[in-house]
């Protein structure tokens, strides 16, 4: 396994998900409909997952 590409899956997994739980989050907090984004959160953590287990599976992958 590459270091490199792992390091990289991990970097860019993390920012991705920093910036949409925290704009999530200020959606929720800020705005009166934001309570309605509650329905929507189980949806993008199930994405999120999805996107880290393709990221994984990319580091992973041997050339």
């Amino acid at each position: 396994m590459n270091p490199t590409k792992r390091h990289l899956a991990l970097a860019l997994t993390g920012l991705i998900f920093l910036l949409v739980v925290a704009i999530l989050a200020w959606l929720i907090n800020h705005h009166d409909w934001g309570v309605a984004l509650m329905l929507v959160v189980p949806f993008v953590v199930y994405g999120l997952i999805r996107l880290a287990r393709r990221l994984d599976d990319w580091a992973r992958d041997e050339p």
